[in-house]
């Protein structure tokens, strides 16, 4: 029977009043298959996100969906939205597309962590694809003798072994993200290992291609290998010399040339047209110029930023439709089939799970991080379906084994989260551990004080550095450690795992002293160390919003912090006034307020110090800290204390008190279920201490203002506001405080912090809204607490 070819589809329809259908044209039918593709996927990733699956399993699935599996039954859809004749068109897109990630996948792999990986990783990663290969070659005899009768031997041998011993990089990088495992040992361990392994299954992916040629002489096969190793040796050498100039003439913080970026995409394409002429994939050229990009200085990254979106986001996904297309899960069928399917799963799972458990005990690695591990290095994806689609492609897979080794891929890596978080729960190990300064305010102020200060960008850093220097108290610097979080945000994109690379190199979760790093923001808190003599340990935490506030609580309990530091989620603007640019930053706040085991501060930065770091015989602050009443403003105040022992600080207390005369309305004072009588007590002891111990020191005043309402105490506060720092309590207690709670823009700097960043109350003075860890243990002992 002779088969018709398709008649090639014109590019543009004239529209329908013309009488054409669009769906009849290239175009019009691709970006109606792109759009569907991404409502698709894109709605799968939002449903599947509760179950922390990463988004590779949603695009998988909406791949199959869109394919004769499910919606495909419906030969009207099929014909009408992926008709044989655009399937051409739209794998042509599919695998430009893959071109492109297959290169951010390889300027992800950081070739100088791998060398510098252990013996312990290596002999991970070589279990963790010797094993699965074994049983990958056994179950390929079985497959032969079954389903996939005729096909050659040799090929179909390396193509099981291959997509049952991958590791998808990309797809484990996210994962450990989402579990937060990166900065653990586990995490440590699974990027290094699947890395290995990622440039194993490359390697073998090309050997695989250049044994499954047409034609079946070995001489080609022997000819496209070598061919590949020499275009792999030529560009090592030519490629890394051209791009190091490159990155030497790219400086941070300015655009890099137009002309260097479309230089280097074109690049890539030529590298994939070699590959493609010589016999193995496109791809591979794509890959390996990837990995020979230098990862210094900022071009990587702009790299990415420039391709990652349109790729990841908008031609990635129908490299998922076009594998979907090809996947017809109804080809599973009768207990043989299934029985195979299972069996594929479960030699897929063994081998890779029990190959990496028995060498990482081998190993001395506890039994239940082993387990991790194995299950980590089981997970699949990207790559997996590169593989198959190559080897259905070269028709080494029929349609039934290609359904099979899809709903493989599927299950492993959907089966990863669960089985990791049943496993292995590093959270858990952090006891509610007793330790005992969780606030400033404590019976002996000479013990050291541990601030957990964390910031999103590098603007801050002036202003909190000026912010420690003040916290340092007296010329003994040893009395405060500091630890300093850069807030990253992890994402689904590439670039994410160049962030994590990044860190990772510097020794994540801190940064390594010995190594000199070109990073600015370490580079500041060094200098701070060496001029303050001050403990600084700068930290990364990478991970989503929706759980940051995770990381910095369960830092500050492990480093036994007194008071973690946030940056307000406002930026100051040129004319003074705040802007919201990321609002979400505004939730980690709120939640670290509500789960933090120690004292909390959100610091308003209006340029403290100016916009440099001064150094300490320079420090010439006017720090002003309004007292109210209650626990929040006592650990204020307890800290501006501390503030005024540097000599360069100059410290004004100005306690409000209520005129006689509304005295009557106290009785409604919220106190938090704390009665009345203790706060006052509390408060007057801590005074009457306070003002003690500064009888003799000139450079704190202590003041008491009578007041009647808002609008006098106002106009007190703009006689401050003058000051470089405002100290305040977040919820002060009291008559004013309550009248002045009625007009909170942003709860999380309560009455008083919201008041002194309101536009209509002028200053130039940065503000720290403090509040105090306050439990029943302290509540208990609560008349104690001057001396606590």
């Amino acid at each position: 029977m002779e088969h018709l070819c398709p008649s090639p589809m014109k590019a543009t329809s004239n529209g329908i009043f013309q009488g054409d259908n669009p769906l009849d044209f290239a175009l019009p039918l691709a970006i109606l298959q792109i759009c569907l593709v991404l409502v698709v996927t894109r709605g799968l990733a939002f449903f599947l996100r509760p179950l922390r699956q990463p988004r590779v399993i949603a695009e998988i699935i909406g791949g199959v969906l869109l394919g004769p599996s499910a919606l495909g039954r419906n030969k009207g859809y099929l014909n009408a939205i992926f008709p044989p004749k655009s399937i051409t068109v739209l794998d042509t897109l599919a695998n430009i597309g893959l071109l492109f990630f297959l290169f951010l996948a390889g300027l992800e792999l950081d070739v100088k962590s791998l060398r510098q990986s252990g013996k312990k990783v290596l002999a991970i990663a070589v279990a963790g694809i010797s094993l699965p290969f074994a049983l990958g070659i056994g179950s390929s005899f079985i497959l032969r003798e079954t389903i996939a009768k005729g096909v050659d031997a040799t090929s179909f041998l390396v193509f099981m072994g291959v997509a049952l011993s991958i590791t998808a990089f990309p797809v484990l990088a996210r994962i450990l993200a989402e579990l937060k495992l990166l900065t653990t040992n586990v995490g440590r361990m699974a990027m290094s290992a699947a890395a290995v392994n990622d440039v194993a299954a490359w390697i073998l992916l090309a050997l695989a291609i250049a044994l499954s040629g047409d034609n079946l002489s070995p001489a080609v096969s022997l000819w496209v290998f070598l061919c590949g190793c020499g275009f792999v040796i030529c560009a090592s050498l030519i490629v890394p010399p051209v791009f190091k100039w490159i990155s030497r003439h790219c400086h941070e913080g300015e655009p890099v040339d137009e002309i260097y970026i479309c230089g280097t995409l074109a690049a890539v394409l030529a590298a994939g047209l070699v590959t493609d002429i010589i016999g193995i994939h496109a791809m591979f050229g794509a890959f390996v110029i990837g990995v020979l990009v230098p990862k210094e200085g900022p071009f990587a990254g702009v790299l990415v930023e420039k391709v990652e979106d349109l790729v990841s986001g908008l031609f990635l996904p129908l490299y998922f439709v076009s594998s979907g297309l090809k996947t017809n899960v109804a080809t599973i069928q009768g207990i043989q089939s299934w029985g195979l399917l299972v069996l594929v799963i479960f030699t897929a799972c063994f081998g890779k799970i029990v190959g990496t458990f028995i060498v990482s005990l081998l190993w001395k690695i506890p039994k239940n991080e082993a387990l991790a591990l194995g299950f980590l290095m089981n997970s699949k994806g990207l790559v997996e379906l590169i593989v198959l689609n190559i080897g259905k492609d070269r028709k080494v897979l029929n349609d039934q084994t290609f359904a099979i080794m899809v709903m493989m891929a599927l299950v492993t890596t959907f089966i990863t989260t669960p089985l990791v978080l049943a496993v292995y729960k590093p959270a858990e190990k952090l006891s509610k551990s007793d330790y005992k300064h969780r606030r400033i305010e404590r019976k002996n102020p000479n013990t050291q004080l541990r601030i957990l200060t964390c910031f999103r960008s590098s603007r801050n850093i002036p202003s909190i550095i000026n912010l420690l220097e003040a916290s340092r108290g007296t010329e003994r610097g040893e009395r405060l450690c500091v630890y300093a979080m850069h807030l990253m945000e992890f994402s689904e994109r590439p670039s994410a795992i160049l962030m994590v690379h990044k860190a990772r190199h510097n020794g994540l979760p801190f940064w390594n002293k010995g190594q000199h790093s070109a990073n600015h923001v370490v580079v500041a808190f060094e200098a701070f160390q060496q001029l303050s003599q001050v403990s600084v340990r700068p930290m990364t935490s990478i991970s989503s919003l929706s759980d940051m506030h995770e990381d910095i609580c369960i830092t500050a309990e492990k480093k036994n912090i007194a008071i973690i530091i946030l940056p307000y989620h406002k930026n100051l603007r040129l004319d003074g006034s705040f802007e919201s640019t990321r609002p979400d930053f505004h939730l980690v706040n709120k939640r670290v307020l509500e789960h933090a085991s120690c004292s909390v501060g959100i610091f308003v930065d209006r340029g403290l110090g100016g916009s440099a770091q001064i150094s300490a015989s320079n420090v010439s602050f006017s720090i002003t800290v309004l007292f109210f009443g209650g626990h929040d403003d006592l650990e204020a105040l307890a800290y501006g204390v501390r503030m005024a022992e540097h000599p360069g600080v100059e410290l004004n207390v100005v306690r409000f008190l209520v005129e006689s005369d509304s005295s009557e309305e106290i009785v409604r004072i919220d106190t938090g279920g704390t009665p009345a009588a203790t706060v006052v007590s509390a408060d007057e002891e801590f005074l009457a201490a306070f003002r003690t111990s500064i009888s003799e020191d000139g450079s704190v005043k202590y003041e008491e203002k009578n007041v009647r309402d808002v609008s006098e105490t106002i106009t007190i506060l703009r006689d401050y506001s003058r000051c470089s720092l405002f100290l305040v309590g977040r919820t002060p207690n009291g008559v004013v405080a309550l009248a002045l709670s009625q007009r909170i823009d942003c709860p999380e700097l309560g009455p008083m912090g919201s008041l002194l960043t309101s536009p209509e109350f002028s200053t130039t003075a940065s503000v720290l809204v403090v509040q105090q860890y306050y439990d029943n243990l302290y509540a208990n002992s609560s008349h104690q607490m001057v001396e606590d």
